[in-house]
């Protein structure tokens, strides 16, 4: 398995010659986007900061007019109580949001909405640490995320982030989490698909908290999943449905070039076209919209994550393309509309 510098053996590498074979150029380019999903990372050897982040949107051609950071163990504080050096994360990434809204990088306002971590197995202790993070960018911090992903399989889990089984029914981590809506925070969940039901009792059980499933719910095609696309689907499908139930659930529509997705296309000769990306991905996209309605999703890039499996470019053509015959209305939410409303954002236009 090819690996980027940094991630161990679970991201893909990143390679520039490689994504230079497949760039397109932008469909629909007056269209306005909030990428509702990407980090920013200084790591060994891979570094991904403003700069490679504004490349990557400058030189797609799409009309990226917003974006929301999303936790990533970047930039913590080296000292301090260890419940707070996460705050060093949102310290960083309000900087580089303020950076963009200088006007002196264009007109976009990138990072205007961070998701940062608190471990919310505090319980009620969480509460100086969300306040921290408000307090370290009360414009901008809109909520948490604390990731829950577990499998038997152990090969699937990136170490620095896999939680323990049952976390989000865990009572210390409830008590924690029944912390955010009185701030009013959103919770981003990242797991995986058979952990989905975990997830709808929780939204069940905090009806006033916004939770968003990010990455369509962790959908994993390798290892113990491997060769069971057709049979996961199908209980994917009803889990997403099952959740959809819950009202204050919105979903991400994304994140389906990292490893644990097993697509492939980092195999190639050639980074997939868009076409192949719209195709691989429709039924899954058109199911979450279909169980969600389109005021309830939003399109991610999760880069540089899924820069590995192909170029900025590529999944934001490929999000176009599977949505060319829906609605104007539909359409401005998925691209835009959920994520302002669900982030605070102001919506572009």
């Amino acid at each position: 398995m090819i690996a980027s510098p940094g991630g161990g053996g679970n991201y893909l590498a990143v390679r520039p010659d490689w994504l230079a074979r497949g760039v397109e150029a932008a469909l629909e380019p007056e269209l306005p986007i909030i990428d509702a999903h990407h980090h920013l990372w200084d790591r060994q050897g891979w570094r991904y900061l403003f700069d490679e982040y504004l490349a990557d949107i400058t030189g797609s051609g799409h009309n990226v007019m917003a974006s929301v950071f999303m936790q990533c163990q970047a930039m913590y504080r080296a000292d301090g109580p260890a419940a707070m050096r996460v705050v060093g994360e949102t310290e960083f990434v309000n900087g580089i949001a303020a950076m963009s809204a200088s006007g002196n990088y264009g007109p976009r306002q990138l990072c205007a909405g961070i998701v940062g971590h608190a471990d919310l197995r505090l319980g009620d202790d969480v509460t100086p640490v969300l306040e921290a993070h408000i307090a370290a960018a009360p414009d901008r911090f809109r909520g948490v995320r604390h990731i829950s992903v577990w499998d038997a399989d152990r090969s699937l889990m990136n170490p620095l982030s896999a939680g323990p089984p049952g976390l989000l029914r865990d009572a210390e981590f409830r008590a924690g989490f029944a912390r955010l809506a009185p701030l009013g925070l959103v919770f981003d969940a990242w797991l995986f698909h058979p952990q989905i039901p975990e997830l709808t009792e929780l939204a069940r059980a905090f009806p006033h908290t916004t939770v968003v499933l990010d990455h369509l719910g962790g959908i994993v095609g390798i290892g113990a999943y491997k060769d069971r696309r057709d049979d996961i689907f199908i209980e994917w499908t009803r889990a997403i449905r099952e959740l959809a139930r819950c009202e204050n659930v919105c979903v991400k529509l994304g994140g389906l070039g990292m490893r644990i997705n097993g697509f492939g296309f980092e195999t190639r000769d050639a980074p997939p076209a868009s076409e192949v990306l719209a195709e691989a991905w429709r039924p899954y996209i058109e199911a979450c919209i279909e169980a969600f309605g389109a005021q309830r999703c939003m399109f991610e890039s999760n880069f540089p994550v899924d820069k590995g499996s192909y170029g900025y470019g590529s999944v934001w053509n490929a999000f176009k393309r599977l949505t060319r015959h829906a609605s104007e209305s539909d359409r401005a939410n998925l691209f835009s509309g959920t994520a302002a409303r669900v982030y605070g954002l102001a919506r572009p236009g």
